[in-house]
């Protein structure tokens, strides 16, 4: 039998503290907020141990963007990546094209698609990111590519990379924070 994971009241929230099923509501969860890059949930965890302990096979964050606030930066994967708009306006970078997506738009990224996901339109908007994780933890997981439309983006790297670090420098570490009246629909 699969144990229950305890939940624990964090200073920013809910999160699992152990293996095992669990149902944890997005209101009352420990959500992080990065500058220039809104708000998300990662249902994942915060930490590799996390994200390795409670979801090896999937990832799954779920993000809220103001306009201009991108989820990431431009890259792709060993493994497929899929989203749904939830609410709101959305820009896909998408091998070097841009897309529209509104309101339930659904993306699906086969392993190797070079992508990222805006914030755009008036308002934020709410997206919900799925992602195998078999090469997640691996040198083989992707990369961080440069493209034009990424680099007008600003979601863009100048040299290809697959450091993380490398290509993320200019943003700030996440900080953990709660949930805010108005990040999810009614």
């Amino acid at each position: 039998m699969v144990p229950e994971a305890p939940l624990e009241q964090t200073g920013s929230g809910l999160a699992p503290v152990g293996e095992g099923w669990f149902v944890l509501n997005a209101r009352e969860a420990r959500w992080r907020h990065r500058e220039g890059r809104g708000d998300s949930l990662p249902f994942t965890g915060f930490t590799d141990f996390e994200a390795e302990t409670y979801f090896p096979q999937v990832g799954i964050g779920l993000f809220v963007l103001g306009p201009g606030e991108p989820i990431g930066m431009y890259h792709w994967e060993a493994d497929q990546e899929d989203f749904l708009v939830l609410s709101g306006e959305a820009l896909l970078l998408v091998e070097g094209e841009e897309r529209t997506l509104g309101q339930w738009d659904f993306v699906h990224c086969p392993p190797e698609t070079k992508h990222m996901i805006v914030g755009a339109g008036d308002g934020p908007c709410t997206v919900l990111a799925i992602g195998a994780r078999e090469h997640m933890a691996t040198p083989e997981w992707g990369a961080y590519t440069v493209d034009e439309v990424a680099l007008r983006h600003g979601v863009g790297v100048e040299e290809e990379t697959s450091d993380a670090e490398v290509a993320y420098a200019s943003y700030p570490q996440p900080e953990p924070t709660r949930y805010r009246d108005g990040w999810l629909s009614e």
